[in-house]
């Protein structure tokens, strides 16, 4: 069944240093951009991460220190790869919760002004669990009868992602090949930083999605609580999570002055 696109949507995947997203790095990144025209464009990029590539990270993707040591860093690469996803739509295995705000993370990182405001994001993973609750590998042998010969390549993983999700389409018949839909179908709960730390309740306030004020409001907290803020930007949490939590109390100072 073939998609129903109104802008073009960015199948990616990252290869990474590990799994921490305000401290790992990505080593590789592959996208496969499909048009609304059904013509699609492959980029795969190499990365030198800056910090060694634990030896564990390594069994799993198979990239080492000396196969990153001279390509370029995410900083250099960072307006290319912004170039290429920039309008689109994003989609992934696992990519609400892991590639999505690990890429958001390096972009800022490197300074990058970007805007995924009306972009829409469909985790291919979130489609599975909720159909038949298996693996990547499981699924591509499932939904298409394929062994996913090269698991862990990002390329192999973002082509595997891509079958996987049109398989899906065919397969469930009340599933319905537009992005808007499967986004909200495929969204675990609705966040403002795509970490999971700032999350919308029923009622559509913004609040805190961990710690000691799991489920209070975000303005609230900041209002009685302001050390708390500052706990928050000295901690280990993703830049991207600072700023909206800096931009909000930027807004509550303004409006008292």
């Amino acid at each position: 069944m073939k998609l129903n696109l109104i802008k073009p949507l960015c199948f990616f995947d990252l290869e990474t240093t590990g799994t921490a997203i305000s401290k790992d790095r990505i080593v590789e990144m592959a996208v496969l951009k499909l048009h609304p025209d059904g013509s699609q464009e492959n980029k795969v990029w190499r990365i030198n991460p800056e910090q060694p590539i634990p030896e564990e990270a390594s069994q799993v993707h198979g990239i080492t220190d000396e196969m990153v040591a001279n390509e370029s860093t995410f900083k250099v690469l960072s307006n290319e790869i912004y170039s290429f996803i920039k309008g689109c739509d994003l989609a992934g295995y696992n990519s609400d919760r892991f590639d999505i705000p690990l890429l958001v993370e390096e972009l800022l990182r490197a300074e990058i002004p970007f805007d995924f405001k009306n972009c829409k994001t469909v985790d291919v993973q979130t489609i599975f669990h909720k159909m038949e609750a298996r693996t990547l590998e499981a699924a591509l042998k499932f939904y298409c009868s394929k062994e996913h010969t090269n698991a862990h390549s990002a390329l192999a993983d973002t082509q595997a992602t891509h079958d996987v999700l049109l398989a899906q389409l065919e397969r469930y018949s009340d599933l319905e090949p537009t992005i808007d839909f499967l986004n909200k179908f495929s969204t675990r709960r609705k966040t403002a930083d795509f970490a999971g730390f700032l999350v919308y309740d029923k009622a559509g306030e913004l609040c805190f999605g961990f710690g000691k004020h799991k489920g209070k409001k975000v303005t609230t907290i900041l209002e009685t609580e302001p050390g708390y803020f500052g706990w928050v930007l000295n901690a280990d949490f993703p830049r991207y999570t600072k700023k909206i939590l800096t931009e909000i109390r930027l807004q509550g100072l303004n409006t008292k002055s």
